[in-house]
């Protein structure tokens, strides 16, 4: 039973920390405002041509970045955007970026990741404490991972598939590669080493947004 109860709770504690735990730090550790009624409503009409349904928006203060994301479990879901994303000339981005983070809400990549390091802690608990034969959780560590690892990008590319649905490709391609510039990154295409990632290259699913569109 106590056997049963730890793995099980390192599995819950695991599944909340990737859910759960990156809304609790952007809460607690960025300088966040709620926006003025104005740019709720903009954003409102953003989110609505992008199809981003969410439960709260959080403007980072000060930020003249253009990140945005969306964190926290469904029904508790919490938009945070960077105040540089707000001004017009940014509209496309906006949309563009919004869009992406609605086809990772509508596809739940978010709860793939947390099911997926879930899983993954769960199997190495049950190593460390002996309830499993090292070789056979060894085996199941591998086959969770390389599983995670193609199912991931797998729901990625979907996830974009959705947000190229509703804005079109190019404009999503077009918000990836500007958000990069302003980052001053270059976003990079996949090798080898890339598969064994859960998300894919930004080159390559900039690649990919192209040829679908094209």
């Amino acid at each position: 039973m106590l056997t049963v109860a730890f793995v099980s709770g390192t599995a819950v504690v695991a599944f909340l920390a990737v859910e759960v735990g990156p809304l609790v730090a952007a809460d607690r550790f960025r300088d966040l405002r709620d926006p003025t009624d104005a740019e709720r409503g903009r954003l409102a009409s953003l989110r609505r041509e992008a199809g981003l349904d969410i439960d709260r928006v959080a403007i980072e203060r000060g930020s003249e970045s253009v990140d945005v994301a969306v964190r926290g479990p469904p029904r508790r879901r919490v938009l945070f955007v960077a105040e540089g994303l707000l001004d017009a000339s940014n509209e496309d981005l906006a949309i563009g970026l919004l869009a992406a983070e609605a086809g990772r809400v509508e596809t739940r990549y978010t709860e793939f990741r947390a099911v997926a390091v879930a899983s993954v802690l769960a199997v190495l608990a049950a190593i460390v404490i002996a309830a499993v034969p090292f070789d056979a959780g060894f085996a199941s560590l591998v086959a969770i991972g390389l599983t995670a690892f193609w199912v991931g990008r797998r729901v990625q590319y979907a996830a974009d598939a959705r947000a190229a649905d509703a804005v079109g490709g190019d404009r999503v391609a077009d918000a990836f590669e500007r958000a990069a510039a302003m980052r001053g990154v270059e976003p990079e295409t996949g090798d080898w080493s890339t598969w064994f990632a859960v998300q894919p290259p930004l080159g390559d699913r900039i690649e990919r947004l192209r040829e679908d569109a094209s």
